[in-house]
């Protein structure tokens, strides 16, 4: 495994970590890769009830744009209702990964406050 592969391997680990300590859920976890047809680095993850899909990021450039396109690709793969994207802000370990970035896009965070897409009004 490269270097940069170990550093994505080992935040996804933490932030798996961090998830299923703050949200006291046993069921968050860091989820096995699938190829083309890959749902996410965190699996377990729920918000109301609804599956969310976490891609995780640990890079030295940041490609908002990109990583929240294949967030959404991987949510539609996992069949869930939120994409989120989990990035590393440097200076931030496991003893403070709290302060670490999460994006999603505007619509996604309607979606979590309404309950649903669904919910939304058009």
């Amino acid at each position: 495994m490269s270097r940069e592969a170990r550093k994505g391997a080992t935040f996804e680990e933490m932030g798996a970590r961090f998830f299923a300590r703050v949200l006291g859920d046993d069921r968050i976890e860091r989820r096995v890769k699938h190829g083309s047809k890959d749902r996410g680095d965190i699996a377990g993850l729920r918000i109301r009830g609804l599956k969310a899909v976490v891609e995780c990021k640990n890079c030295k450039k940041m490609d908002l744009s990109g990583w929240i396109e294949e967030a959404e690709e991987e949510r539609a793969n996992d069949d869930a209702e939120f994409g989120i994207v989990l990035h590393k802000r440097r200076g931030f370990g496991e003893k403070n990964f709290g302060g670490n970035y999460v994006t999603m896009t505007a619509e996604t965070f309607a979606a979590i406050v309404a309950g649903s897409h669904d919910l939304l009004e058009e």
